[in-house]
């Protein structure tokens, strides 16, 4: 699954605006998904460096915890669950832990 420049910017953003309204800490994300520093900000950003995995394990962890905070996420224009079926034939996704 490849993006083009806008669809990889209207996904940061996207990612950005449910990062936001999870209220979660840059460190609070990191340990519970056991990225890096460097790891979640390449994925936020779907810089080159960017995990494809990584990307659809915080779209989802931040979806839940937007929801478990009571709000309604941003929907992704992208990462749809009709892109979750092939994204997953590429490149195996994984279970997503629960925000703690």
């Amino acid at each position: 699954m490849s993006l083009n420049r806008s669809e990889r910017l209207r996904t940061s953003q996207e990612l950005a605006s449910n990062f936001r309204q999870a209220g979660l800490t840059s460190s609070k994300v990191q340990a519970d998904l056991g990225f890096t520093e460097e790891q979640l900000n390449d994925t936020l950003t779907l810089s080159q460096f960017s995990d494809p995995v990584n990307i659809w394990i915080l779209r989802d962890y931040l979806e839940r915890a937007v929801i478990s905070a009571g709000g309604t996420p941003a929907p992704y224009s992208v990462l749809t669950e009709q892109g979750r079926a092939r994204a997953d034939i590429w490149f195996g996704l994984r279970p997503v832990p629960e925000p703690r």
